[in-house]
């Protein structure tokens, strides 16, 4: 039996008084792709966000490749350089070019030289499908393509883990799907994968399982499978129905 390379054991955040996160568990495979879902503010960035410490639990243990997450600033570090994040907005330098960007982190952290970066670069502009945008600045490309390029400058730190935090919310409906297929060409690859999404064509095609969120809390967690199929607790089944008509 592999370990689990992601183990979430009764994790919970507060904001002053507000209670974010209820106790979740989780534990990761090495190569799972996890869907999480559910309503706004039900605690779903939140969680993602504390796998890398962009926020703060409280309370139960967060171990990322056997590391424990604490407040030892080395452990965090060495987090980081595990898992690559790819949020709504994409982040990207606009004074610096598509390549500068994706080899800008194996430069500075890996301290590979600038050819061996541009090479690791331009592969990786290949994989996610805009090689010719290279030479191009942000502010050129589209809302679809900027996220792809966040998704390559992610990958050039060579994670073992990757986590989207709703990566196409802020995207127009017909670029949605070049960046959900080079999501899915990621997860082909074998890569470890958590993410937050509303888009549950992908979760269905790619997910291994996924977990429903509401009120901070675990409702509900299987086989897309079992979620689509054969939901067993209400609220999932009202989240489902309002979800999928759309």
């Amino acid at each position: 039996m592999t370990e689990a390379i992601i183990k979430c054991t009764d994790v919970h955040k507060w904001y002053g008084e507000f209670h974010a996160l209820r106790g979740i568990d989780m534990d990761v495979m090495p190569g799972e792709v996890i869907v999480i879902f559910g309503p706004s503010g039900s605690g779903k960035s939140t969680f993602i966000r504390t796998i890398n410490h962009l926020e703060e639990h409280q309370r139960g243990t967060i171990v990322v490749d056997g590391i424990e997450l604490s407040h030892d600033v080395r452990n965090i570090e060495e987090i980081r350089k595990e898992t690559g994040m790819v949020f709504q907005q994409f982040n990207l330098f606009p004074h610096l070019t598509v390549l500068q960007n994706v080899s800008l982190a194996p430069v500075w952290v890996k301290k590979k030289s600038k050819d061996e970066a541009e090479k690791i670069s331009m592969d990786l502009l290949d994989q996610v499908g805009i090689p010719e945008q290279a030479d191009k600045f942000p502010g050129q490309l589209s809302g679809g393509q900027q996220q792809r390029v966040a998704i390559a400058r992610a990958l050039a730190m060579e994670p073992k883990i990757m986590l989207f935090d709703e990566p196409t919310s802020a995207l127009d409906p017909e670029m949605i799907k070049e960046v959900l297929d080079a999501m899915t060409e990621l997860a082909k690859s074998g890569m470890t994968m958590i993410v937050v999404t509303h888009e549950m064509g992908f979760a269905r095609a790619v997910a291994n399982r996924m977990f429903f969120f509401d009120e901070g809390s675990i409702v509900e967690s299987g086989s897309p499978d079992d979620i689509f199929k054969n939901p067993k607790e209400d609220r999932t089944k009202l989240f489902l129905s309002q979800i999928l008509q759309h």
